[in-house]
C-alpha cells in the first residue's frame, strides 16, 4: 500500500490517495484516528470515481458520525484506472445493440458480472491492506454500493466473509440470484420505483433472491439518480447498529 497525497482536515476528516497493487483508492478516517474501528468499504456508480461528490460526502457522514474509516476505489475504466479497449469495446456494443431494440438491463448486469470477476479480488486485496493500518485495524466491515456498486457489490459480498452489514441498491436481475443468495448478513436494498435504467421487477426480484433473514427494502418515488438524501440518514444509522455492537 503506497499513500499518494493527504488532504489537509477542516471537519475532522482525514483525506488520503493511495495505490494497492496499481489500484487507486481514497481512504478517509478521523483526524487523529487512534486504533481500531468499523470500516466501510463504498462501490461507486456509473461513470463516477472514487471522490465523486456524492461518495465523497456519504463517506464523511460515517467518519464524523460514526467515527469508521471508509474506503472507496476506482473501478476498471473509471477515474484514475487506465482505459481499458475490452471493456470500452463491450460499452460500444451494448450502446449499438439498445439502439437496435435489446432491453439495457440484461446488457448492464451481464456486463458488470464480467467486471465483478477482476474486482472482487481486487477489492479483497485493498480491504487486506487498509485493515492492517494500525489507525483501521480489524474491527467489522461494511459495504454501501448502489447501481454498479450493487452490480460489483453483490458477488463482493457474497464472496468476503468479513463484511458484517451491506447496503445495496439500484441494481437487479436473475444474474445475480445465485450470488445473492449467498449473501445472509443484514441487507438495507434502496429501489427507485421509477427507474429507467433498472426496472423494479428486477431490483425486487434481486430483493427476493438475498439469503438474508434480515433485510429490509426501501422504496422511493423517483428515477434512477434520484436517490433521496435521507437514505443516507437511514445508512449512517444502519451501519452504526450493525458495526458498532
Amino acid at each position: 500500500m503506497r499513500f499518494l497525497d493527504e488532504t489537509p482536515s477542516s471537519d475532522g476528516v482525514r483525506e488520503q490517495l493511495f495505490t494497492v497493487g496499481g489500484v487507486p483508492g481514497v481512504l478517509w478516517t478521523p483526524k487523529d484516528a487512534v486504533g481500531p474501528r468499523p470500516l466501510v468499504l463504498m462501490g461507486h456508480g456509473g461513470g463516477q470515481h472514487k471522490k465523486a461528490l456524492a461518495m465523497a460526502v456519504r463517506a464523511r457522514r460515517f467518519v464524523s458520525d460514526c467515527g469508521f474509516a471508509v474506503v472507496s476505489v476506482d473501478v476498471p475504466n473509471h477515474g484514475d484506472r487506465p482505459r481499458d479497449e475490452e471493456y470500452d469495446r463491450i460499452a460500444t456494443e451494448n450502446q449499438a445493440r439498445v439502439e437496435a431494440g435489446e432491453d439495457l438491463a440484461p446488457l448492464i448486469a451481464g456486463f458488470q458480472a464480467l467486471v465483478a470477476r477482476q474486482t472482487v479480488p481486487e477489492w479483497r486485496g485493498v480491504l487486506d491492506a487498509v485493515r492492517r493500518l494500525p489507525e483501521v485495524g480489524t474491527g467489522p466491515v461494511g459495504y454501501w454500493g448502489v447501481s454498479l456498486g450493487c452490480g460489483l457489490g453483490v458477488p463482493f459480498v457474497a464472496a468476503e466473509p468479513r463484511v458484517q452489514a451491506a447496503v445495496l441498491g439500484l441494481g437487479g436481475g436473475s444474474e445475480l440470484a445465485e450470488e445473492a443468495a449467498r449473501i445472509t448478513v443484514p441487507v438495507e436494498f434502496l429501489v427507485q420505483w421509477d427507474d429507467e435504467r433498472v426496472p423494479r421487477a428486477r431490483s425486487l426480484a434481486l430483493f427476493d433472491a438475498l439469503g438474508s433473514t434480515e433485510k429490509s427494502l426501501h422504496a422511493n418515488a423517483g428515477r434512477h439518480g434520484e436517490l433521496p438524501s435521507w437514505e443516507l440518514d437511514s445508512a449512517v444509522r444502519f451501519f452504526a447498529r450493525h458495526l458498532s455492537a
